[in-house]
């Protein structure tokens, strides 16, 4: 009796990781500084999500943050482009998947500074990770992780 309630409880739950890891899209673009290489470990991180990342780093990284409607003061190391959103910074992956399984009309999430632990930046979290989310350049709280 209690075989095909686990088996269901597990395929709930299998399908319930594939719709959240199907949500998000399979190619982004990380716009950076040449010399910064916790930027790199983000670009892994993402592709650890099954997202192929592109890294640009012969641009101007400001002109970017504008065009993508970054509040000014909020910024980080790098900016990527990924899907009808931008990600700036190290922005935990909890907050990438949910940003794409919410889809809210926002142009994008933000994290800022390089905290430190956080992907791409080595060491353990030292305080809470507040996430917000912007549009027009203009902040409000996301998530705090």
């Amino acid at each position: 009796m209690n075989r095909p309630i686990t088996a269901l409880v597990l395929s709930t739950a299998l399908m319930t990781a594939g719709t959240a890891q199907a949500a998000l899209p399979s190619e982004a673009t990380l716009y950076k500084n040449p010399q910064c290489g916790c930027c790199d470990a983000y670009a892994r991180h993402l592709e650890t999500l099954g997202v192929s990342v592109t890294i640009v780093d012969d641009v101007e990284v400001g002109s970017i943050k504008m065009e993508a409607g970054l509040p000014y003061g909020l910024g980080s190391c790098h900016t990527t482009l990924m899907g009808d959103y931008a990600i700036e910074g190290h922005v935990p992956l909890e907050a990438v998947e949910a940003l794409f399984e919410q889809q809210p009309d926002i142009d994008g999430i933000g994290l800022a500074g390089m905290p430190i632990g956080t992907p791409g930046m080595p060491g353990p979290q030292q305080a809470p990770w507040d996430v917000y989310q912007f549009t027009d350049q203009e902040s409000q709280p996301f998530m705090t992780l």
